[in-house]
């Protein structure tokens, strides 16, 4: 009986390897600004990966034209820090973006 039992749900226990199949965790990569001025400034870390990861990540956050606008910091970083220091409203909400794409960027492309 305990055999039937054990033939009728597969054998083995829930900790099997052959339970799941393994899943790799998915390649972020797309091109378009970002990607292309991150390649451009020919950085340490500026991999074509990681690049390439961090602008699949602006395609999830930002908008088209605010991907244009932030392709331009890389070239020249302190139009970043007179962006921020703006009080105009709408350069603030494009620095709370830039910001959260920063941080959402960092975290999944670290590795990269």
């Amino acid at each position: 009986m305990a055999l039937t039992a054990l033939a009728a749900c597969g054998g083995g226990t829930r900790y099997s390897s052959s339970n799941g199949a393994y899943r790799p965790a998915p390649v972020l990569f797309a091109e378009g600004p970002i990607q292309k001025a991150c390649v451009a400034q020919d950085r340490k870390n500026a991999t074509y990966a990681r690049c390439g990861c961090i602008q699949a990540i602006a395609n999830q956050t930002m908008s088209w034209s605010d991907q244009r606008w932030g392709a331009k910091f890389f070239k020249d970083p302190h139009q970043a820090q007179e962006l921020r220091q703006s009080s105009r409203p709408k350069d603030e909400r494009f620095w709370l973006t830039w910001k959260a794409f920063g941080q959402d960027a960092a975290a999944a492309c670290d590795n990269t």
